[in-house]
C-alpha cells in the first residue's frame, strides 16, 4: 500500500522547510578582558547582553574595561547615564577613548533614557551602546514593562552593535542574549588626608574600579587647637567572580578577575 505522502511530496510541497540550516556565526566584541572573553566568546553584536549585580560587585570595572577597549579599537560607543553616576576622571584613568564616546546623561529620569537609548538604536553607527540602570532602584526597574526590552531586541538583531544593560537586578527577561552575574570582593585600605595627597591619580593595572568609601571624621586636639582629620579607605584590590547565567552550557560556566589599584 502506498504512504499518502512520500518524502519527495513533502520536499516538493514546503521546499527548504524541512532542511537541516547550518548555524550563522555570531559576530561578537571583546570585553578587553581575557577572563572573561573566554567565558563568553565576546560580547555577541546585533543582541542584548546584560551585566547585573550589587553595588561592588564589579559592574563599573567591567563596563569602563570594555569601554576601554572599544573606543581604542575603532568602535564608536555610546553610554546612556540613567543616574549621572559616569565619572569622567576614572574613566579617562581607565584608558577610555572620549573622541569615540558620546555620553547621555539621563539626570535620574528612567524614562527620558529609555528614549535616548531607543533613539541611539535607531539612528544606528554604533559598535557599543551602553544603558546604566545600576543605580536606579530595583522596585522602579521590576515595573519596566517587557515591550521596551522586545523593540530594543528587534531594533538591533540586524545591526552590528552591542547593547549592554547593566542593572542591580536582572530585568531584560528573555530578550538577553548573553547574562552575566557579578559579585565582587573588595578590599580596602585605610588611608588620612595627608597620605591620600600624596597618592597619584587612579592608577589602571587592570580594570581599576577606583572606589572610595565614605570618609570618618576624628576630632584631634593639639595644643588646644581642636581640628578635624579625615580618615577613609581606598579600595586596593576587587575579585570579581563572574557567572554566566544566559545562555547555558555543560561547560564552564563562571570565571573571575581582579580589578586593582595602586596606593
Amino acid at each position: 500500500m502506498r504512504a499518502p505522502f512520500s518524502k519527495s511530496d513533502f520536499a516538493s510541497r514546503f521546499g527548504d522547510v524541512f532542511k537541516v540550516h547550518e548555524k550563522s556565526v555570531v559576530e561578537t566584541l571583546s570585553t578587553g578582558i581575557p577572563e572573561i572573553d573566554a567565558l563568553t566568546g565576546g560580547l555577541p553584536r546585533g543582541a542584548i547582553t546584560e551585566i547585573f549585580g550589587p553595588a561592588s560587585s564589579g559592574r563599573t570595572s567591567l563596563m569602563y574595561s570594555m569601554l576601554a577597549y572599544a573606543t581604542t579599537h575603532e568602535e564608536t560607543c555610546a553610554l546612556v547615564d540613567t543616574n549621572d553616576a559616569f565619572a569622567p576622571t576614572s574613566a579617562a584613568a581607565a584608558g577610555i577613548d572620549f573622541d569615540s564616546l558620546l555620553w547621555v546623561r539621563g539626570a535620574g529620569n528612567l524614562e527620558h533614557a529609555f528614549k535616548a537609548t531607543d533613539l541611539l538604536l535607531h539612528a544606528g553607527g554604533f559598535g557599543l551602546v551602553i544603558l546604566d540602570i545600576g543605580d536606579v532602584a530595583v522596585q522602579d526597574t521590576r515595573r519596566i514593562i517587557s515591550s521596551w526590552w522586545y523593540r530594543f531586541r528587534h531594533t538591533v538583531e540586524d545591526r552590528p552593535t552591542v547593547l549592554m544593560v547593566v542593572s542591580e537586578e536582572a530585568c531584560t527577561r528573555s530578550c538577553s542574549a548573553l547574562t552575566l552575574e557579578l559579585n565582587g570582593a573588595a578590599e580596602w585600605s585605610q588611608a588620612n588626608a595627608e597620605s591620600r595627597a600624596a597618592v597619584p591619580g587612579p592608577f589602571v593595572a587592570r580594570n581599576v574600579l577606583p572606589m572610595r568609601k565614605p570618609a570618618n571624621r576624628a576630632t584631634v586636639t593639639q595644643q588646644g587647637v581642636t581640628q578635624q582629620a579625615v580618615t577613609g579607605n581606598l579600595l586596593r584590590l576587587n575579585t570579581i567572580k563572574v557567572n554566566r547565567q544566559r545562555p547555558l552550557s555543560p561547560s564552564l560556566n563562571e570565571s573571575q578577575f581582579r580589578a586593582y589599584q595602586n596606593i
